[in-house]
């Protein structure tokens, strides 16, 4: 089942509204991120994707989360802060979310549904890559880091289909 996300409706960390349908054409890279979190230096590797494939059609999508472990407290604006100055993100950052509960964002309902394992975000950093065409591809628990060979070869492969 590979359901599409081109009809969400999302939030930019500055409070504007985005559809997920701007994206048609271009492969996403989403991830539920934390500023204060073991796999937090995952932003790096984050940003160096963004910087080798943005010309390429590649969209690294941030979605800052507290649900786990309360690792992401802070405001929209603390959270940019930190982003940018501590590792020179500049992929799109979005609003705070619930990747799980009661509140979950339909992004993450529909993202967690849509690949094996079907089931909750378990963690902060899980990466969900989608084609151009808006389907959810692959899931990637928290621990595969962002230059991990088969994440790379997964998002070459989207690349050029």
């Amino acid at each position: 089942m590979n359901a599409t996300i081109t009809d969400i409706t999302v939030k930019t960390i500055a409070g504007e509204d985005k559809q997920l349908s701007d994206y048609q054409g271009k492969v996403l890279l989403i991830v539920n991120v934390a500023s204060q979190c073991g796999y937090t230096p995952q932003y790096k590797g984050l940003e160096q994707l963004n910087q080798k494939y943005y010309d390429r059609g590649l969209r690294v999508l941030g979605f800052p989360c507290n649900d786990y472990g309360a690792q992401e407290p802070g405001s929209n604006q603390e959270i940019m802060q930190f982003c940018t100055s501590r590792y020179g993100v500049s992929f799109e950052m979005f609003d705070k979310v619930h990747a799980k509960g009661a509140q979950q964002h339909p992004l993450y309902a529909r993202l967690t549904q849509a690949v094996a394992p079907q089931s909750d975000v378990s963690w902060n950093f899980e990466k969900f890559l989608v084609n151009k065409q808006g389907e959810v591809v692959a899931r990637y628990p928290s621990n595969v880091a962002p230059d991990s060979a088969q994440l790379i070869a997964d998002i070459e492969r989207e690349l050029v289909r």
